[in-house]
């Protein structure tokens, strides 16, 4: 979760949002921003009884030169029926500093959402990707897939049903929902965005002039949505009343867009919630909201 999506750009080095900054760091150049400091202990705020006894399996999905990326699988404690399990991808958001000392997959939101989803008879994934500034889609987007390829290949080992995955993403990390819209993946059961940003072109004066306009448009989903021709897969949208200005703006239209095109969409508004409710935000309509996440979910599977 990006607590301030252009916070977070700003904060960023200019050189690592035009060009493509080294990936391995030393240990001592590694640091964490004030916004991540800050937010990446928090834990959503829905829990269920035996989350903390999920079983936990760290692997490296991709090798990118001295760089391992990392995927966290989650699993429900016990299995009686030894049924393969569907599962649950969390996209993280960004833009991130590439001397990142906390990795996403080490954040309080993402293990409580593995954790919940384990408890919830589903297998949660979460991953690294390299998504270091807004002209990095491409990058990000090569790591999903391959983590996808991964997931594919392994999947029985995993206790994965590779037929019935569900793609969840978060503020930044909503661009990466695009090639589930561009292409058609049966297994793709359904996709999931939590104020996330589903329209890059809209924040043009944001990205670097270095980004081509056709580029942004591959990343957004908004515009695949009002374009393709494929199947689409049932969508859930979360929707944070008081999120940064413009943000819903681009949100309202993306509903909009599927509502004209009849396609299968559920929409939660949090009408006091803010970017990140999830964790930011403790109250009933939160804890309300991701509980017809899973509630949806487990309906598409």
């Amino acid at each position: 979760m990006i607590r301030k999506l252009i916070v977070a750009i700003a904060l960023l080095p200019v050189a690592c949002l035009s060009a493509r900054c080294p990936a391995k760091q030393s240990q001592q150049s590694l640091q964490d921003p004030e916004w991540v400091k800050a937010d990446s202990p928090k834990k959503i705020v829905y829990a269920v009884p035996g989350m903390e006894n999920s079983r936990v399996k760290n692997v490296t999905y991709k090798q990118v030169g001295p760089t391992a990326l990392e995927a966290v699988f989650y699993s429900p404690a016990e299995n009686p029926s030894g049924h393969l399990l569907p599962a649950v991808v969390f996209i993280h958001g960004g833009p991130l500093p590439t001397n990142l000392l906390t990795q996403p997959t080490h954040w309080g939101q993402y293990v409580s959402y593995g954790q919940l989803a384990a408890a919830s008879g589903l297998i949660g994934i979460t991953f690294n990707h390299r998504l270091y500034g807004l002209d990095r889609f491409p990058d990000a987007e090569s790591d999903l897939l391959d983590l996808i390829h991964y997931i594919r290949q392994n999947g029985e080992a995993l206790g994965v049903d590779k037929d019935r995955i569900t793609l969840w993403a978060f503020s930044g990390g909503g661009p990466l929902l695009t090639w589930a819209l561009r292409q058609s993946s049966p297994d793709i059961r359904c996709i999931i965005s939590y104020y996330a940003l589903l329209d890059p072109p809209s924040i043009r004066k944001s990205i670097p002039a270095t980004v081509a306009d056709d580029t942004l448009q591959k990343f957004s989903p908004l515009y695949y949505l009002t374009v393709t021709k494929q199947r689409i897969p049932s969508i859930f949208i979360a929707r944070a009343g008081l999120d940064y200005p413009g943000q819903n703006d681009i949100v309202d239209r993306f509903i909009q867009q599927a509502l004209s095109k009849n396609l299968s969409i559920n929409v939660a508004n949090h009408p006091a919630g803010h970017h990140g409710f999830d964790i930011q935000d403790n109250d009933s309509r939160s804890r309300e909201i991701i509980q017809a996440t899973f509630a949806f979910i487990r309906a598409q599977n």
